[in-house]
């Protein structure tokens, strides 16, 4: 028996609600083939695109209130979880598979000082054309940015995770048999003051990076990051690409010292992995595509680094 975390990115979920529950339905498949041949699994999702547009909806609403950004990645987890949890747990059923699942709703403790506040680099919300996202710039006094040749986004601080507040129960939850939807949009940061409470904080922590401290915390055997694409690349969709299939830690930390990966996408996947095998060594990350998730489960497919 293995532990997997398994995390889901936000834009490979689709554009709207409906696209990510019939999405989720492929997903669940691979899933819970891995909990029936007795492994345990944990889920991490991304809610980049989400949580942007739950915040612009009630800021452009002219009837509510602004709703400020830990409360809406609340909300995204909320409503990501249930999509996920409802996917897994209809498959669950049809395999004959008697599993709980639930979300744990998951505050990450960040440092108040961490100075990658003071340089707001994670692509929150939807593409736009670089006029419109000028136009939004002026009116909304947001920073956008260019997101590896997609468009143009709002970018928001992203510290890293120093903590999980949550991860005993997860840690008790899994070793139960249940499976943990967790961490939900690289969690909800909080930072910690010096009487010892917490306090939400308006930034969006790298899923990946919070998937590799969730795979780390739990002794996890195998972090399993889905994505849009099948493979890391170097020089992605240049005419230098080149696909990366089984790739040695060391020999990744060498590419992560040439300007080879998207800071945007694939560099904060990359940096994981390598976070999370030189914590835990021996272990096994894989990079791969949610349609080839059961393959990359088998490592099988994507990029898989030892």
């Amino acid at each position: 028996m293995s532990r997997y975390v398994v995390s889901l990115g936000g834009n490979a979920l689709g554009n709207n609600a409906e696209e990510q529950k019939e999405l989720l339905k492929g997903v669940a498949k691979p899933i819970v083939e891995l909990i029936k041949n007795g492994h345990e699994v944990i889920i991490v999702h991304g809610n980049g695109p989400q949580v942007g547009m739950i915040n612009l909806a009630f800021t452009d609403a002219k009837s509510v209130p602004d709703m400020p950004f830990p409360e809406c990645g609340a909300m995204s987890q909320g409503y990501i979880g249930f999509h996920i949890q409802n996917a897994i747990d209809n498959e669950l059923k049809e395999q004959n598979v008697q599993r709980n699942v639930v979300t744990v709703v998951s505050q990450v403790l960040v440092d108040k000082n961490d100075p990658l506040f003071q340089s707001p680099s994670k692509p929150v919300g939807a593409f736009y054309s670089e006029q419109e996202a000028k136009e939004i710039a002026a009116k909304m006094g947001y920073t956008m940015k260019e997101d590896a040749g997609r468009g143009w986004r709002r970018v928001v601080a992203s510290p890293l995770p120093i903590d999980i507040i949550e991860k005993d129960s997860i840690s008790e939850l899994v070793g139960k048999g249940h499976v943990v939807i967790c961490a939900g949009g690289g969690g909800i940061p909080v930072i910690r003051h010096e009487d010892g409470k917490l306090e939400g904080i308006a930034a969006v922590i790298d899923k990946d990076y919070a998937s590799a401290k969730v795979a780390a915390l739990v002794n996890a055997d195998y972090l399993v990051i889905l994505t849009a694409v099948d493979n890391v690349y170097i020089d992605f969709k240049k005419p230098t690409e080149r696909k990366l299939e089984k790739v040695s830690v060391e020999e990744m930390k060498e590419y992560m010292k040439g300007d080879y990966f998207a800071k945007g996408s694939m560099y904060p996947k990359v940096n994981a992995c390598v976070k999370f095998l030189s914590e835990k060594p021996g272990k096994t990350a894989i990079i791969s595509s949610l349609v080839a998730a059961k393959e990359a489960f088998l490592e099988k497919a994507g990029t898989i680094i030892k």
